[in-house]
């Protein structure tokens, strides 16, 4: 018996030590700097319009280390985006005074769904 509470314990310990901590993310800043740029027009948060749903793209990138990296990159360079009827755009960038900790919040957001 003490031997398995002893095991319990270091897995428990192990288990919080290991695990990433993630910063809680500020759903209402960032659902209003997607509203500040028009991000809704294009996606829903769980319907697909012209651009996926961001659930879907949460779905894309769950389980990838660099998927923070490149939504932040998706959403800040203008790189193409392509639509159902097959043309491409360059996607709009986060226009104002968006710090990167705001989009780095809209992203964690993004993902978080």
């Amino acid at each position: 018996m003490k031997k398995q509470l002893i095991t319990s314990a270091a897995f428990i310990l192990a288990t919080v030590l290991f695990t990433p901590v993630q910063a809680a993310v500020d759903v209402d800043a960032a659902k209003s700097l997607a509203r500040e740029n028009n991000c809704f027009k294009c996606h829903g948060v769980d319907k697909e319009k012209d651009g996926p749903s961001y659930k879907k793209v949460a779905e894309k990138y769950r389980g990838k280390a660099d998927a923070e990296a490149k939504l932040i990159h998706h959403i800040t360079s203008g790189e193409k985006a392509k639509f159902p009827d097959g043309h491409e755009e360059d996607h709009k960038n986060i226009q104002g005074k968006a710090s990167p900790e705001a989009i780095k919040n809209l992203v964690g957001w993004i993902l978080s769904l």
